[in-house]
């Protein structure tokens, strides 16, 4: 989520005015789509797939999949700091009782966002350290104890996944060998773990970073979305079936980034990744404390519409992975914004993953609904909300 206030202010100006197994284990779907929590072990969440997760591949379409995703909650500034460890930006170290109190609310997905580049060696093997793989993996488990869709992604690995001709080779090397490392940790659990390949890949530092990149940039994204798709499935197991998630160029809902990205492979099993913090002022800028005339509920109708005639309409499932506003001490307004925002989504068949960073302090990056330290919700009138939306 990191450095979108550039990226969204350009929005608002253009639309304002361990196993080796190779088997696959499918079940056909049946009506009532539930799965009862799995685990001995909820404390920790640590073991293996087979403790917290039936490995199950089920007989369901990336639509169908998505459409029980519904509303979710991600777990921001946490294993996605850039430093050494899950605290180094403040948020305590994550534990099963906050997992466990966000799916008791009401959210059926959790966000993972991970970044790996302080745990990983260097070429040629790109090595990462076992116990990162322990601690994602302890934290995956909390989610699938609860019975969540658990989404794993590439985080803020940016200062070396960088969209140029120059460095495709190099760059395609090392994601290939992350992502091959990833997904043979995860190979044997269910379709309920997702894989996202990259966060918001983009030309950190360029003009164009947050205004759709440019026409070298966004293939070099599409490229790296391909190789690495091609090492997840070339682990075998249930990862030749695993949903993927891809994302435009900086994740952007701008017509020129969805129209430029390519889908792997024509792959099935994909999901579309998108980022909106609409309007910008609004949710993130801090520069427009209030919500709700006419005028913002038709101009966010409008990005909806334009998700939807793309995609959609066009046979492929939405997960709009990151929305939320910041804490301008204007709750009403977060409140009538959040409302609108979900129920927009759900009715399009998108599902939606609120940004939480762990601050719920009046700022504009006051994005968090959660606290985590004391396990209450400040604005659990938001929580509630966006919940109901799906329900």
């Amino acid at each position: 989520m990191k450095h979108l206030f550039a990226f969204y202010f350009l929005i608002a100006l253009i639309f304002s005015c361990n196993s080796n197994s190779s088997s696959i284990t499918i079940i056909p779907e049946d009506d009532s789509n539930t799965e009862e929590p799995v685990g001995e072990n909820p404390d920790t969440g640590s073991g293996s797939a087979s403790e917290f997760d039936n490995g199950v591949i089920r007989n369901l379409s990336p639509s169908e999949i998505v459409s029980e995703m519904k509303i979710g909650w991600n777990l921001g500034n946490s294993l996605d700091a850039e430093g050494p460890d899950e605290t180094f930006w403040g948020n305590p170290a994550t534990t099963q009782a906050m997992i466990k109190a966000v799916s008791d609310r009401g959210f059926n997905t959790l966000r993972v966002p991970v970044t790996w580049r302080f745990h990983q060696g260097s070429a040629p093997n790109y090595l990462v350290e076992e116990d990162w793989l322990d601690r994602v993996e302890e934290v995956v488990n909390y989610g699938r104890a609860n019975n969540m869709y658990v989404i794993i992604n590439i985080h803020h690995d940016d200062p070396w996944i960088i969209p140029t001709a120059a460095m495709t080779n190099e760059v395609s090397d090392r994601l290939v060998k992350l992502w091959t490392q990833i997904a043979n940790r995860f190979k044997n659990y269910s379709d309920y773990v997702i894989f996202e390949t990259l966060n918001e890949p983009r030309h950190e530092g360029t003009p164009e970073e947050w205004s759709g990149g440019t026409a070298e940039g966004r293939e070099a994204v599409n490229q790296y979305h391909q190789v690495s798709l091609d090492a997840i499935r070339a682990t075998g197991g249930n990862n030749n079936l695993r949903q993927i998630m891809i994302s435009t160029y900086a994740a952007s809902t701008l017509p020129l980034t969805m129209n430029a990205l390519q889908i792997p492979n024509d792959d099935p099993n994909t999901i579309v990744s998108l980022h909106s913090y609409f309007p910008f002022p609004f949710t993130l800028e801090g520069t427009d404390q209030t919500w709700g005339t006419d005028d913002d509920k038709a101009q966010l109708t409008a990005e909806m519409d334009r998700i939807k005639t793309k995609f959609i309409d066009n046979g492929k499932a939405v997960v709009l992975g990151e929305w939320s506003s910041g804490n301008q001490n204007n709750l009403n307004d977060r409140l009538a914004h959040a409302t609108f925002y979900a129920q927009a989504a759900a009715e399009r068949g998108f599902a939606s993953i609120w940004w939480d960073n762990g601050n719920t302090s009046v700022s504009n990056d006051g994005l968090g609904i959660f606290d985590r330290r004391t396990l209450t919700w400040p604005f659990g009138e938001i929580a509630d909300e966006i919940v109901n939306a799906y329900n």
